[in-house]
């Protein structure tokens, strides 16, 4: 599935390079034959990208007299929104849907969802969608309240487009890890810190992703220090914890592969993991722990001992023996090494002016990519290689600095 940061990307490219222009548009395939005709000679006047959504408008009232045509895409799985220069363009292909054709360029789109409308439709879709941490307007306020009333786990939210909007499935797994939260923790569960957590790192990595065009989770600083400087991701689609080397656990979410490390993602006794085996763990009798290894699974210590460390941290008292568990879980997990803490002041969501001005090409992210020796088949994008660029030379070397 493209996932945000790279629809963000697709809006920012074509603001600068089809917005403002006047283009022939055309359906190769038949399927976008209506809205074609709708839009064709009408001024390509704006384009938003919200989570993995776009919506661009061809028209209205600072360029004609009629109501602006507003067309929504949602790329899917495979979908492109590709640029060529006129002499340069390849032939459509069965799957394209849109052809925009003027000003000395052909714009070529096909995609799951291509559909017209008005403002109306726009507005509706919008009602849907959740908070995304690339735009400015996002509230994490207004998330938090309904994460924390979900009975959902955070695995499922950070995927329901109506809470994270813009988080696919690789974010997703790596975004957890980093926050060192389990992906089976209800949202009923999750304490504000870890939540914090959650949308700093969200943030933080979908902006890293637009900027460079790839996602890349692990921090480069710590990937020299492991020892694996080329180490792109944590936990995804592999057998071992890129931080600790332990053993990574996958089980089927709403049909999709979930990853965590069960080491440093500690469920704390807050869920079950279904499909990821643990072993149950309880105070031996026989052969005595050590303070610390104990300490490391609170299931092990007894009542008066969850309430001496519970005391210590300042932290509430009262309950059952699973709710102090829980909670004694949760601090040791936030303050768990390698974690990386949320700031106390949270990111500001959005894109900036600057990460805009150096935001890598698709034709060096490609590049990127293929020096990294990583498939094509790991991180779906919606731009091609070949798209005429969008800055100037210098701005990518910027980029790549």
């Amino acid at each position: 599935m493209v996932e945000g940061h790279s629809v963000h990307r697709i809006a920012v490219a074509h603001r600068r390079r089809l917005v403002g222009k006047t283009f022939k548009a055309t359906s190769p395939n038949g399927r976008f034959a209506a809205g074609a005709k709708a839009i064709n000679g009408r001024v390509f006047s704006q384009i938003e990208a919200v989570g993995k959504n776009l919506f661009a408008r061809f028209g209205g009232p600072d360029h004609d007299t009629s109501p602006p045509v507003v067309i929504h895409v949602h790329f899917g799985m495979s979908g492109k929104w590709t640029v060529h220069e006129a002499h340069k363009a390849p032939d459509p292909t069965p799957t394209t849907r849109l052809r925009l054709e003027g000003h000395g360029l052909i714009s070529h789109l096909s995609a799951m969802t291509v559909q017209e409308g008005g403002l109306d439709m726009e507005t509706q879709k919008l009602k849907s969608l959740g908070q995304d941490p690339l735009r400015a307007d996002a509230s994490p306020e207004a998330l938090w309240e309904r994460v924390r009333r979900s009975k959902k786990s955070i695995g499922q939210l950070l995927m329901d487009q109506s809470c994270f909007a813009g988080v696919g499935n690789i974010y997703r797994c790596e975004i957890l890890f980093k926050a060192g939260v389990h992906p089976q923790v209800p949202g009923t569960s999750l304490t504000y810190p870890e939540f914090e957590a959650i949308w700093a790192h969200s943030v933080a990595l979908l902006q890293r992703g637009f900027t460079c065009g790839s996602i890349l989770t692990v921090d480069p600083e710590e990937a020299k220090a492991l020892g694996k400087p080329k180490l792109r991701r944590y936990i995804y689609n592999s057998k071992w914890c890129g931080r600790c080397g332990g053993a990574v656990v996958a089980w089927d979410m709403a049909g999709r592969t979930c990853y965590a490390c069960p080491a440093c993602q500690p469920l704390g006794g807050r869920a079950e993991c279904q499909n990821a085996a643990e072993p149950a763990v309880f105070p031996s009798h026989c052969v005595r722990d050590t303070d610390e290894d104990r300490l490391a699974q609170p299931a092990k210590l007894t009542v008066p001992e969850l309430k001496t460390h519970l005391k210590a941290l300042g932290l509430a008292l009262t309950g059952r023996k699973a709710e102090l568990v829980q909670r004694l879980a949760a601090a040791a997990a936030a303050q768990a090494p390698g974690v990386t803490a949320a700031p106390r002041a949270l990111p500001a969501p959005g894109i900036s002016p600057e990460a805009e001005d150096h935001m890598l090409s698709a034709a060096a992210a490609a590049a990127e990519k293929r020096a990294a020796g990583e498939s094509r088949a790991v991180e779906h994008v919606a731009e091609d290689a070949h798209d005429v660029p969008f800055v100037m030379p210098e701005g990518e070397g910027r980029a790549g600095s």
